[in-house]
């Protein structure tokens, strides 16, 4: 997608004959700035959506009458939506405008945001959400694209910047707000919550676009193949990753039904964009150096940032058992800090090589995830302080020198092709990364249980001990017959033993995701350096 810069160009001056003055920093027009910044505040809103639902799940599980199995489409459906679009949107861009592609998807998006707060039951809000999430995934690939595209070399560390508070700090402030609006106003204010600032995007956005004329004619050229290949299988991967682990993953003929269409539709996606003279998205993007494993590095963010997201809530649920507003302000911490630092990350990248930023970042969040690796039964809000912290100044140092490293050599035709790859690998990391975790919290519970319930054993003198003590525990609190209160006390220590079991198989995902970011580390310094940061011009 080409979109013209808008910069005020300074002349060099000099006599002549004599080399020219270096010539000034390229000055960005204040609706250049006014166009980033309501795109970017759309694209806070779409990825905060994701995280505010979840923490608040079971209220509208139970608003609207729905099972705990069957509530979990609420969130899968608006991530199905809103992976899929995530690739069309550099090309429906180009078919419809910027201005109104954007303004339209921003408006629908508003509006099917205080829908869903009025639906009634379960198949109304799997359609309201999917709707929501189609709307939605256009403003993330949409403020990623303006900012390479409008802004100069110069200034593009400050959009992406902009662009990381809703990378990063979004997932992490969505357990806070979501936490916070429903236990004190009720779950119908986290649809509500998007209305005065998606009326300010929209404000900034219609100003701010200039108006070019639709091109229909394209939608005769598209590559039609490729959407439907991407679309059938991005949606089938989606609903394996997010229903796997519920539905006991290759056991459920469903969701090896799923699988096969997903890899035969991703196979055929793949061949056919490499073979099309037109393709939706340019994967040979990918084996360009910088470009390659920055995306791998992304991927493996996204895995980390969201799969921490998930863990952190389900600890502090089921083992501490916290409410929502409680493990919200516990998360806070990974979200506020960032408000402070992202600011500073542009000029930071003018005097440190973004490359050691980037591992910086990596090494910090990495070490947070290490740092969880011996919970215990009081490992709670105050033991969790430092490591969310510390997350967060990871966070915030490693996403926008990352892209801006990923990014820098992309040409303007390429900058939806690069934008759509970019964000959609870091959305399908977090899904990865959340199923990935669910499986293996599940497995090494089991595998911890097994091994804690052979030490409590009959034969132990300790067991014995502390089976007499809880029965007569019991006969002093109310319980007569001795067999029952005999069977309450072994009841009682098998949920010690299930609690010490989880509390260990927490530690065990925190140790994984410290892993994934390693590995997120040692791509990142196979990065080349890209050039000095305040060279202008395009790319």
């Amino acid at each position: 997608m080409t979109t013209d810069r808008t910069i005020v160009d300074v002349i060099p001056t000099g006599d002549a004959g004599s080399p020219a003055a270096a010539p000034a920093a390229p000055v960005v027009s204040a609706k250049t700035w006014l166009a980033v910044i309501g795109s970017t505040l759309g694209a806070f809103m779409a990825v905060l959506n994701i995280q505010i639902v979840n923490a608040s799940l079971a209220d509208i599980q139970g608003g609207i009458g729905a099972g705990i199995d069957d509530g979990g489409w609420i969130s899968t459906s608006y991530l199905i939506a809103e992976i899929v679009v995530i690739p069309l949107s550099g090309w429906l861009a180009q078919v419809f405008s910027v201005r109104i592609y954007l303004l339209t998807n921003a408006l629908l998006f508003l509006l099917f945001s205080a829908a869903c707060a009025l639906a009634q039951d379960l198949s109304q809000m799997i359609v309201l959400r999917a709707v929501q999430g189609f709307t939605g995934g256009v403003l993330i690939p949409m403020a990623f694209t303006l900012i390479i595209t409008l802004l100069p070399k110069a200034k593009q560390p400050i959009g992406l910047a902009l662009f990381a508070i809703s990378a990063t700090f979004a997932p992490a402030i969505g357990p806070t707000i979501g936490g916070y609006l429903t236990e004190n106003f009720g779950w119908e204010y986290i649809f509500y919550v998007n209305v005065v600032p998606g009326a300010a995007m929209i404000a900034m956005l219609y100003v701010s676009l200039e108006s070019k004329p639709m091109r229909l004619s394209l939608l005769r050229e598209g590559d039609w193949a490729g959407i439907i290949t991407m679309a059938i299988g991005l949606a089938a991967l989606q609903t394996v990753l997010e229903e796997g682990n519920k539905d006991d993953w290759f056991g459920s003929p469903f969701i090896v039904r799923l699988a096969v269409i997903a890899a035969i539709a991703l196979a055929l996606f793949v061949a056919i964009e490499l073979t099309a003279d037109k393709p939706l998205l340019n994967l040979r993007l990918l084996v360009r150096r910088n470009f390659g494993f920055g995306v791998l590095a992304n991927l493996l963010l996204g895995v980390a940032l969201y799969g921490s997201v998930y863990v952190l809530p389900v600890y502090l649920s089921r083992i501490q058992g916290y409410n929502s507003e409680q493990i919200g302000m516990v998360l806070a911490w990974t979200g506020l800090p960032q408000l402070l630092l992202i600011p500073m990350v542009p000029q930071l990248m003018k005097r440190v090589d973004p490359r050691i930023v980037i591992g910086a970042g990596f090494a910090l969040f990495s070490a947070s995830n290490f740092m969880n690796i011996y919970m215990t039964n009081d490992y709670a809000a105050d033991q969790l302080f430092w490591p969310n912290v510390i997350r967060a100044f990871g966070q915030a140092l490693c996403f926008a020198p990352l892209s801006a490293v990923a990014t820098a050599g992309i040409e303007s035709e390429n900058a939806g092709s690069a934008s759509a790859l970019f964000n959609m690998t870091r959305n399908l990391g977090g899904a990865i990364g959340i199923a990935a975790l669910q499986t293996l919290l599940t497995k090494r519970e089991q595998y911890h249980s097994n091994v804690l319930t052979q030490s409590v054993s009959m034969f132990e003198q300790a067991t014995r001990t502390r089976i007499e003590q809880l029965t007569q525990y019991f006969m002093n609190h109310g319980i007569i017959d001795r067999v029952d209160s005999t069977h309450r006390a072994y009841v009682a220590i098998g949920k010690v033993v299930q609690k010490q079991a989880f509390i260990l198989a927490f530690s065990d995902t925190f140790y994984v995701l410290g892993a994934a970011l390693i590995i997120a580390l040692l791509a990142a310094l196979l990065l080349k350096k890209s050039g000095p940061l305040e060279a202008g011009g395009a790319h």
